[in-house]
Order: C-alpha cells, then sequence, then structure tokens
C-alpha cells in the first residue's frame, strides 16, 4: 500500500469535477483526479451531446415534412444508419475520453482510474493505495439512472439512456417509463424516425416538473405525431418473452419491441465512504453551504448536491468551490435563477419559479401570458410554430420570479428571461425594451403587458 501526498483530490471528473480539476492545477496546486469511468462524465459521451445530435436529426425529418406539406415534396431523407454511427462514435471512441484526459495532464493533474472511496478528511482510497490531501477533497460522483421497483423488470435487457444511444437499428415499437425530459426527448426522436412510441408516467401529467401549460403543450404535439401519452399510469410488472417487451398496465398487458426507462437519476454516493466524514450515506444528496463546503476539508459539487442534474449547474458549483479552496474573492451559490430546456420540439425552457412553488411561497404572485402561434413570427412560421410565454412576477416587488419560453428556440429565447430573473431587472424596465421584430422572442412584450402590477 502506498500513500501519496498532493494538495487536493477530485473524486469524480463529471463537468464540474473536471472544471475544479483543471483550474486548481492551472493555479499551482498538485491535484489528484480519481475517475473509474469516463473522464469529461455522462453528458459528452451519453447525456447532453449525443441525445442533441439525435434531436437535431429528428428535427431535420420533421422540418422536411412540413417542407413537403408547405412547398411541395422534399428529397432530403435523413438516414439513422448515419446519426447512429455519429452518436457511436461520440460515445465509444478513446479519442474522446482522451481529449478530456490530454487537457487534463497538460494542466498538471494527475489522473488514477479506478474506484475512490473516502477515508477520512482529506484521504481517499484507491485500491491499495491511499492519496493524502493538504487541503482536501472535492466530491463530484454523479448519478446513475434510477433503478425502478417495477416487477420483473431488473431480469429484462431494457434501455436506459446509454443503451439508446447507441441503437444502430430502430426498434419497430417503443415503450418510454417516464415522461420526464429525458424520456420526452427520446420518445419524439424514435417517433420521428419511424418507431411506435408509447409514454408512460406515473404523475397526473408528462413534464411534472413544469408548468402545466408546457406539459399540455407538448402533449398536444406528441399526440398530433402519433405518439401516445399515458399519465397517472400504475406500471405493475416487466416481462420479456420470445424477444419482446410485455408491459402490465392498470391490470391490462402492452406488448412492445424495446423499453426505455427514463424516470430519473439516483445520485452515486452510497459507497463513497461518506460514513467516514460524519455524513450519511444512505441521505439523498450531499449538503453544502453556499461555498459547497459539505464538511471538514470536504466540498462536493454536480448533481450529488442536490440543485438539478444540469451540466451548467455542476460547472457552477466548481467554479465556486475552486474559489473557496484557493482564498480567492469568495463566491456563494445562488440558485434562484437555475434554468433548464428540454429539447423537445417545441423546445420547453424556463428558468427560476413556477406560478404554484411562487404562490407557495407566499408571494403577491402575478402572470403574463402569450402564445407564439399569434405572434407575427408565429404566422410567418407556420407548422411548427407551437409555443408559448409565460411569465411569473412578484407584484410587490416589480421583478419576475420564474418565466417559461416553450416554441422553436424556447432554450435560445429564455436567455433574455433569465437574465431578468437573475439580476431582478423592474419589470417597468423590461417593457422599455426593444423588441426586435418578427422574432419570436418579440411575443415576451405581449406577456409582460398581462402582468398587473399596479
Amino acid at each position: 500500500m502506498a500513500t501519496i501526498n498532493c494538495d487536493v483530490i477530485v473524486l469524480g471528473l463529471g463537468p464540474g469535477g473536471e472544471y475544479a480539476a483543471q483550474k486548481l492545477a492551472e493555479a499551482g496546486l498538485s491535484v489528484v483526479g480519481v475517475e473509474r469511468d469516463l473522464v469529461g462524465g455522462e453528458c459528452p459521451f451519453y447525456g447532453c451531446i449525443p441525445s442533441k445530435i439525435m434531436i437535431r436529426a429528428a428535427d431535420l425529418v420533421a422540418d422536411v415534412a412540413n417542407a413537403g406539406e408547405l412547398a411541395g415534396p422534399a428529397s432530403l431523407t435523413p438516414e439513422w444508419s448515419r446519426v447512429s454511427e455519429r452518436i457511436r462514435r461520440q460515445a465509444t471512441n478513446d479519442w474522446n475520453d482522451e481529449s478530456h484526459v490530454t487537457r487534463l495532464s497538460e494542466a498538471g493533474v494527475a489522473i488514477v482510474r479506478g474506484e475512490g472511496r473516502l477515508a477520512g478528511p482529506g484521504r481517499v482510497l484507491v485500491g491499495e493505495d491511499e492519496y493524502v490531501a493538504a487541503r482536501g477533497v472535492v466530491l463530484n460522483t454523479g448519478t446513475a439512472p434510477a433503478k425502478l421497483p417495477i416487477d420483473g423488470l431488473e431480469a429484462t435487457p431494457y434501455w436506459t439512456n446509454r443503451e439508446a444511444m447507441l441503437v444502430a437499428d430502430l426498434p419497430p415499437s417503443l415503450i418510454v417509463i417516464g415522461g420526464g425530459p429525458i424520456g420526452c426527448e427520446l420518445a419524439q426522436v424514435f417517433s420521428r424516425f419511424g418507431s411506435e412510441v408509447t409514454v408512460l408516467e406515473v404523475a397526473d401529467r408528462i413534464m411534472a416538473v413544469e408548468e402545466p401549460e408546457s406539459s399540455a403543450l407538448v402533449a398536444g404535439v406528441f399526440k398530433a405525431e402519433g405518439i401516445t401519452v399515458r399519465a397517472g399510469v400504475k406500471i405493475d410488472r416487466v416481462d420479456h418473452v420470445d424477444g419482446s417487451f410485455v408491459v402490465r398496465v392498470d391490470g391490462v398487458d402492452v406488448q412492445t419491441a424495446q423499453l426505455l426507462v427514463a424516470a430519473g437519476r439516483s445520485n452515486t454516493i452510497r459507497d463513497i465512504g461518506l460514513e467516514t466524514v460524519g455524513l450519511d450515506p444512505a441521505a439523498r444528496s450531499v449538503s453544502t453551504d453556499s461555498r459547497m463546503r459539505a464538511g471538514e476539508r470536504l466540498w462536493a459539487v454536480g448533481d450529488i448536491t442536490g440543485h438539478g442534474a444540469f451540466t451548467h449547474v455542476s460547472m457552477y458549483q466548481g467554479e465556486v468551490a475552486v474559489a473557496d479552496i484557493l482564498g480567492s474573492a469568495p463566491l456563494e451559490a445562488d440558485y434562484r435563477a437555475v434554468a433548464r430546456v428540454t429539447f423537445t420540439d417545441p423546445e420547453v425552457g424556463s428558468v427560476g419559479l413556477t406560478e404554484a412553488q411562487a404562490r407557495e411561497q407566499g408571494l403577491d404572485v402575478r402572470t403574463g401570458h402569450a402564445q407564439l402561434p399569434e405572434s407575427t413570427r408565429g404566422w410567418i412560421h407556420q407548422l411548427g410554430n407551437d409555443g408559448l410565454i409565460k411569465l411569473v412576477a412578484d407584484a410587490s416587488r416589480g421583478v419576475l420570479v420564474g418565466a417559461t419560453a416553450a416554441g422553436p428556440a424556447g432554450g435560445e429565447i429564455l436567455g433574455l428571461l433569465a437574465l431578468a430573473v437573475h439580476a431582478e431587472v423592474p419589470v417597468a424596465t423590461i417593457r422599455r425594451m426593444h423588441f426586435a421584430y418578427p422574432t419570436f422572442h418579440r411575443a415576451i412584450a405581449v406577456a409582460l403587458e398581462e402582468l398587473d402590477l399596479g
């Protein structure tokens, strides 16, 4: 057993951990990064990047179909084989992992492959070796697809997002368990390429964390595209018989060629030695203060902190932790204006509080709405112009506390609204802005007019 001394150990090199390791090493600290899987985490290989490649291709399929309706038959027909090959290259080629490794190595990070486990403050075991960090440890151990307690499920060859990214041949039919962001995105992708898709959701609506208007919007588009959505269901059992899946839903068996489980993710904190630093390994997340401190010489960033499973939040937290470790100008994490986007078509972007959350906090809530099809740009766009703007304001302060931008480029429109929520820009100031004509974001002005702030 060898003992290796350093300044900082980063346990888990997902987006936030990778960022922290690089910045700390560039600041002159000796940094050891421990990773058992791919350096860079889920996002570049099985999450954000490959899924958006699939979505982009599926959107082209829809655009071609729309072009045929608007201007006659189109000649472009995207081929799934080309899309799947690009995704497989992204997810499996060594050079992708090595590009992350090279960047960290050039910054001075020593990368250790293997299972890392805390062994006390500032100490991490990897195999027989013990690493001791003078300044401490940054945890970024990430998440794994949630395992659902459905009878028979674990004995079947169902897909998670990882298997879905590597599909070479499209299944003729697909059931998706989970109507959240991943489930909805992939349901639409496979449907647009020709699979018969059903989405099963135990909540009373898909995209349940979003505004009800957004859920209804996406459900309506799915129905128009031939995707079956069944919400509020009870899934009793799953079997795999003669090459097909049988899913018992509300007491009735439904058969499908393939099953995708996309019902959330679970934090990877059970077996990383949290008990050795005074933390509960059975907790749902690792609690931190505003500077990402989780304990003595211990910081945590990313999904495991419970502030949203988003790459941008993980990197944001990494920046806060780095500042605290280096003792530079202190930064404090602020989650009032966390933005998120579900990349369905229409995209659903949201920031801050929903109307329901704002009312639960006792705010003096006012809302404003606009429908994108009724805007000039929506009329120009025609097919595929489904979308809406919803603003949630605190009338007592005259500021937005939440907003939704759903529609073509909804995630890009959201930028303006995220800034308004983050900086607490007075609604009166936003109303006096110039909104370029004819744009989708100009519909924000319509929604502002509906706000009654007295």
